[in-house]
């Protein structure tokens, strides 16, 4: 067997141990069901509906993958005035008690760009927002993208596997997100010759953000998002003149990491733009500070890299170029090939489990990332949770931020809480 087939061989065996299954997506839609009757007993969220969105909407998630789920509110009452967020905030934290004891590592993660409840049920880690009608629309834009050509769905299940297996796909410990990697996937499709896609503004020649925060009735804006991504994707596939390209899924993995593995030197003068599908000066952009520069195509100029760390960026650059070696060998078997493109749990889903720690040679040292220690029991839970309620939303942004984690664990539910 040639060296391409075997590596085409190991990603199909890989892509097949990853993938959900039809009882995954019943499960999602489950947890999405009762997440709905939830809220529908709640008074505060009266009219609303739970809307899933992420890879699970995009058709992007593995087995494993999280749900990210919006409750819309009715009438088109998201707003960006500091009332709705406050709003917003408070609705979140009431669900976050109401959800208590009914799922797992129950988390309200308050001080951020977009608050979330987080929590697992039937093994799913689900984030939790309000109004969350950006995402919703990336999703679509993603779905869309990836109905015109199978091999980009592919591929990103793919890229975000082998970045977990090399522990370079964690945003909290200074890596990659998975959406970044996603924009790289996009970006090399749009720069492989012939391109498979195109730079994304023929698909939408605007800004998607910003166009979503002009005021009107929000279903006008998306139905105009809509049927003009759909037009001219219609129009990119319908082209007869367009050049095709029927590279196979290893030729294109094997051109994914030669083009990134000297992204370390490329990053300091370059960013990557999926939205002109080009790598563009990074004086084109505000002066930044971040260690690599993609740009969010559906939210410019945003940086969707910003959390990648520059003392993590020399890690990156050996994770592509040792795998570019790896996967361009002509003496690769898929023993060899297997420990850095795929995480044990998916080894051990095709039985290919090492016979030794440590005999797979792929990079499985484990970043430091920090979390909080304290530890409270159950009944100084429930007494945090009774002090804090009563008081009115700008009193407990004011004086304190609190993260609570809760967690079934035998002896009753403990909670992790922060304060500054």
């Amino acid at each position: 067997m040639s060296a391409g087939m075997v590596l085409e061989q190991t990603l199909d065996d890989i892509l097949s141990a990853i993938k959900p299954s039809q009882q995954d997506l019943i499960t999602r839609n489950q947890i999405i069901d009762e997440l709905q009757t939830i809220v529908h007993s709640m008074d505060i969220f009266r009219g609303a509906i739970v809307e899933p969105f992420g890879s699970f909407v995009s058709g992007l998630s593995t087995r494993w993958g999280d749900l990210d789920i919006s409750i819309e509110l009715p009438n088109d009452s998201h707003m960006s005035s500091t009332a709705a967020k406050k709003k917003k905030w408070l609705m979140l934290a009431n669900l976050s008690w109401i959800l208590t004891g009914r799922f797992h590592r129950l988390e309200f993660v308050a001080y951020v760009k977009v608050p979330i409840v987080k929590f697992r049920s039937r093994g799913i880690s689900c984030d939790v927002s309000i109004d969350n009608l950006s995402g919703q629309i990336n999703s679509k834009l993603l779905s869309w993208i990836k109905g015109i050509d199978e091999r980009f769905g592919d591929m990103v299940l793919l890229v975000k596997e082998w970045a977990k297996a090399q522990q370079i796909n964690n945003s909290r410990c200074g890596s990659f997100n998975s959406y970044s990697l996603t924009l790289l996937v996009i970006f090399h499709f749009q720069t492989c010759v012939p391109a498979i896609l195109p730079p994304l503004e023929d698909i939408y020649p605007g800004d998607i953000g910003r166009d979503l925060k002009v005021k009107g009735v929000r279903a006008d804006v998306v139905r105009k998002i809509t049927e003009t991504c759909a037009a001219n994707i219609a129009k990119w596939k319908s082209n007869r003149y367009r050049p095709v390209n029927r590279r196979s899924l290893s030729e294109l993995s094997i051109s994914f990491f030669s083009k990134f593995s000297d992204i370390s030197r490329k990053s300091k003068d370059l960013g990557i733009c999926p939205y002109t599908g080009k790598w563009e000066a990074l004086s084109n952009w505000e002066p930044h500070t971040h260690a690599i520069f993609i740009e969010d195509p559906f939210e410019q100029p945003l940086n969707a890299a910003r959390t990648v760390k520059a003392s993590l960026m020399r890690k990156i650059s050996e994770a592509f170029e040792t795998t570019y070696r790896r996967v361009s060998s002509t003496n690769q078997t898929e023993a060899s090939l297997l420990p850095g493109l795929a995480r044990p749990r998916v080894l051990k889903a095709l039985g290919r489990m090492p016979s030794r720690a440590g005999s797979y040679g792929g990079n499985h040292n484990k970043m430091n990332c920090s979390v909080v220690p304290n530890v409270a029991s159950s009944s100084q839970v429930q007494q945090q949770i009774q002090n804090m309620t009563p008081q009115p939303l700008d009193m407990i942004q004011r004086n304190c931020f609190v993260l609570f984690i809760w967690e079934d664990m035998n002896q009753g539910i403990s909670v992790n809480i922060k304060v500054t």
